[in-house]
């Protein structure tokens, strides 16, 4: 048995840590449930010297709920470079801390990573305390395929810069999980119906393990449809888009003659790279059809 373990059976007895042994403790907190804060995080929490926390005053609440009172500490995007030396300072002293995000597990759309980097440099011991997540919630009653994914978080807020993004993933095949702000939902929606048509199922859920929790789910196209209508624009956002069908390869007649076009005016490398872009072929495919030999120095 390591220290590490002795010292946790010690926390769930209701003993203190090895005094002097510095740990920071990224906690997982609930989504929204009370219910789903765990024991071993209410253990944590009650054992810290100080929470670094997103916000103090929800924090706060949160601890009172279980009877906690603990020194907070602000710590968000906008003073995370500056907050993050004296908490490095507490911990090198030998404190153990805990950092929380508003709701869900610190670091995912959240700040916090900048503080476990420098941790981990100084040589600090970094724990995780896993809990809920929107992330993966969202994605288990979506209803579509969870066997991989990729997690996008919050989409730029520029139009322009939120549209090229979209250009960028409308082939991903992998099943797409976005954070949205009420006040950007359904331009996010329209913007996605744009990008992906009108057609790619998706799924809408919103306050997430609260009591008025709501997962919709079809096409994005009935999901823009039904905002502000049967979908309240009200509370939190997490859309979970369907990752793009494959593409069937053009004929191989199909493929030469596209090859012949752009070997016109670009070196056979990039034609055959681009030819395998435009037609859905693999660049193998092209080289093999096209007796192009791939060079690095073309």
């Amino acid at each position: 048995m390591t220290t590490e373990d002795i010292d946790d059976l010690a926390g769930e007895r209701g003993f203190a840590p090895r005094v002097g042994r510095a740990t920071l403790y990224v906690v997982g907190t609930p989504i929204g449930n009370l219910e789903d804060l765990s024991p071993r995080a209410r253990d944590v929490l009650g054992r810290v010297s100080a929470v670094a926390a997103e916000d103090t005053r929800r924090t706060s609440g949160l601890l009172s709920s279980i009877g906690l009172e603990k020194p907070l500490i602000a710590l968000h995007e906008h003073n995370e470079e500056r907050r993050t030396e004296s908490l490095l300072a507490r911990l090198a002293a030998g404190e153990s801390l805990a950092l929380v995000s508003d709701a869900g597990m610190p670091l995912v759309s959240d700040p916090g990573w900048r503080l476990v980097e420098r941790a981990l440099e100084a040589g600090i011991d970094v724990r995780v305390v896993p809990g809920p997540s929107a992330v993966t919630a969202a994605l288990v009653v979506s209803g579509l395929p969870t066997d991989r994914f990729v997690f996008e978080g919050f989409l730029p807020r520029r139009a322009s810069a939120r549209d090229a993004r979209l250009a960028e993933l409308a082939s991903e095949p992998r099943t797409l999980v976005l954070f949205e702000a009420v006040h950007r939902v359904r331009d996010t929606l329209d913007a996605l119906v744009r990008a992906f048509g009108p057609d790619r199922r998706a799924a809408l859920a919103r306050e997430l393990t609260k009591i008025h929790e709501q997962v919709v789910r079809g096409t994005l196209a009935s999901l823009a449809a039904a905002l502000g209508r049967e979908i309240p624009l009200l509370g939190e956002f997490v859309i979970v888009v369907e990752g793009a069908p494959p593409r069937e390869a053009a004929s191989e007649d199909t493929i030469r003659r596209v090859f012949a076009v752009l070997r016109r005016e670009l070196p056979p490398s990039r034609a055959a790279a681009l030819t395998a872009e435009l037609t859905g072929a693999t660049r193998n495919a092209v080289y093999r059809l096209t007796q192009a030999e791939p060079t690095d120095g073309d």
